[in-house]
């Protein structure tokens, strides 16, 4: 293997690897579920995008052909993260954890949570 291929590869890790750190003291770290989200979905998924690049040039170097295993869990977790975030931010919004008190757009959270479900409305 080149010293350049093994160069691209350690700085993919080395850069993944900050993302992963800092998404993980991001939420451990930040104070409410709507922050908290923002770890995991993206410095995390960054990082762990970065890291399977590089798994993906290695492995594609050692084996002498294209791996797709890797570039399909990286493309599922790019699709799959921001959606589940989404999906656990409504949840939230919906039970009523509280945001903190210097979230912009309050007013916003209370319309939504005042929204009857679409079968409701039907009735009316």
């Amino acid at each position: 293997m080149s010293f350049y291929t093994e160069l691209l590869i350690t700085v993919l890790l080395v850069i993944g690897g900050v993302f992963l750190l800092v998404g993980s003291i991001g939420l451990a770290r930040l104070p409410d579920i709507f922050t908290r989200l923002h770890g995991p979905t993206k410095a995390t998924t960054l990082g762990i995008t970065g890291i399977l690049l590089s798994s993906l040039i290695y492995q594609t170097i050692s084996q002498g052909q294209f791996s797709v295993s890797e570039l399909l869990i990286t493309l599922f977790l790019l699709i799959t993260a921001p959606v589940a975030a989404n999906m656990i931010a409504k949840t939230a919004l919906h039970r009523g954890n509280p945001a903190i008190p210097r979230t912009t757009g309050q007013s916003l959270m209370d319309k939504i949570r005042a929204r009857q479900p679409a079968d409701a409305q039907e009735e009316d």
